[in-house]
């Protein structure tokens, strides 16, 4: 990945002019651009470890449902989780959530520019345009945002937005709340970086601006503050 002009990206954040006003560094990953980091990024694997947000809005994502829907992600490989409201990690990288019996949202790995999402979403458009089977792709891209929200003091900030109690002992890995966050309609997948508790947000992409202005608010007793993908890939390669 290099540093590039995010303006080139196919896909732009509903964040974009907010990280362009907060000193952001961008990355360039496949056809997309995200925050590599802000200003010098010195002191932000510091920060991802105590408290941080990190905005994942431009990674592919894609989501499938109906009855058909479990099976035909298996016969691709797929991995799912034994129940709903459970995540699953791919050997690829990737991460299978199962939202219910009929409904799966596929996150792509976000520190590789792999094909997952994009080779799922063409298998399914030839699968089914002349098939009767109820399997729907759902463009969670166009849909939804995607957040990252990381460090030990995560489940103490959320504590004040959500009404979920998602304590590490309570709210384990991989599992998965459907609830409100900051009065938003949200996913909370709990899927940590190495070592540091770590929580992935979807939301409806009309409320990204007022989420995020929601978490960097709750975060300030804590001295939160964003971070770029690089704070996290660190927070990894550190374990």
């Amino acid at each position: 990945m290099t540093t590039l002009d995010p303006s080139r990206g196919v896909r732009r954040s509903q964040l974009y002019r907010r990280h362009i006003n907060n000193n952001a560094v961008f990355k360039q990953m496949g056809t997309n651009f995200i925050v590599s980091h802000y200003g010098n990024g010195n002191s932000e694997q510091t920060q991802a470890r105590s408290m941080a947000i990190c905005d994942l809005s431009t990674l592919p994502r894609i989501g499938f449902k109906g009855t058909c829907a479990p099976n035909w992600a298996e016969s691709q490989r797929l991995t799912l989780p034994n129940s709903a409201n459970m995540s699953a990690i791919q050997p690829d990288g990737c991460l299978v959530a199962k939202l219910s019996d009929q409904e799966l949202l596929i996150l792509s790995d976000i520190f590789t520019d792999g094909p997952q999402v994009a080779t799922l979403t063409e298998k399914s458009s030839q699968d089914h345009a002349e098939s009767d089977t109820q399997t729907y792709l759902l463009p969670r891209g166009d849909s939804h945002c995607w957040l990252a929200v990381t460090g030990e003091q995560a489940a103490e900030m959320f504590s004040k937005v959500c009404g979920v109690d998602l304590r590490p002992h309570k709210f384990t890995r991989g599992h998965i709340a459907q609830t409100s966050v900051a009065k938003t309609n949200a996913i909370v997948i709990r899927h940590d970086l190495g070592q540091t508790l770590s929580y992935f947000i979807l939301c409806d992409i009309s409320a990204t601006e007022f989420l995020w202005d929601c978490l960097l608010d709750a975060m300030q007793e804590y001295d939160g503050s964003p971070v770029g993908i690089s704070a996290l890939e660190q927070l990894v390669a550190s374990q």
